[in-house]
């Protein structure tokens, strides 16, 4: 009995360590991933105990310490928030520990177009400057739109708004490798579609940006 808590201390002392470790490198601006952490932690374990206990506290330690470590955001979003500024875009934290840069229609698209319009232009080069200057972050731009109209039309629409801001952030130097692009149409509303505020809200392009070892956004 004793010599399994004994193990088990050993290997929390040395979970410890790798969550400190994370820390730093979260610092850094170093993504990593629960499943990253719980191999770790696992071997840590195994080495350890030698046993399936020692496996099993290890990579319960681990995974904590992998899953509490996400990606330090801090100087990319007060960055993009100052150049943005004054252009309705709104960059926020997700919970999945992505970072959604979301631009509103009345900077973006015209009604029924997706040709990008000059005044998306900054906001646009401000997001393929940080894809460049960060190569360890990937982006995800999905197009969304109101209700009105056919919605086979507005989820096609969306995609090709979608790859339009893909081709630009491209055209940029960004690796095409690093973006996707999706198309929600009508389906996925912020606001009430009965009400041109509403409408407003819901036309709109959302920039996910993520560390690669982090998920996609659902």
């Amino acid at each position: 009995m004793k010599r399994t808590i004994g193990k088990a201390a050993l290997a929390a002392t040395l979970g410890a360590a790798l969550l400190a470790g994370c820390a730093t490198q979260q610092q850094n601006q170093t993504a990593v991933g629960t499943g990253v952490g719980a191999a770790i932690g696992a071997g840590l374990g195994n080495l350890i105990g030698g046993n399936t206990t020692g496996t099993l506290v290890g990579a319960a330690v681990g995974a904590a310490a992998g899953g509490a470590v996400g990606y330090n955001w801090t100087g990319i979003k007060e960055k993009l928030t100052g150049a943005t500024q004054g252009t309705g875009t709104q960059i926020s934290e997700q919970p999945d520990g992505s970072l959604k840069v979301n631009i509103p229609s009345s900077i973006s698209f015209d009604t029924n177009s997706a040709v990008i319009k000059p005044s998306f232009r900054n906001v646009l080069d401000q997001v393929a400057q940080t894809l460049n200057q960060n190569p360890q972050i990937v982006g995800t731009v999905v197009g969304h739109t109101d209700s009105t109209g056919n919605p086979s039309y507005n989820m096609t629409l969306s995609r090709h708004r979608a790859q339009s801001v893909v081709n630009y952030l491209a055209d940029r130097g960004v690796a095409r490798g690093r973006l996707s692009a999706e198309g929600r149409g009508d389906t996925q509303p912020v606001a009430d579609n009965s009400t041109e505020a509403g409408r407003a809200k819901n036309r709109r392009v959302e920039i996910f940006l993520r560390a690669t070892a982090q998920a996609r956004p659902q």
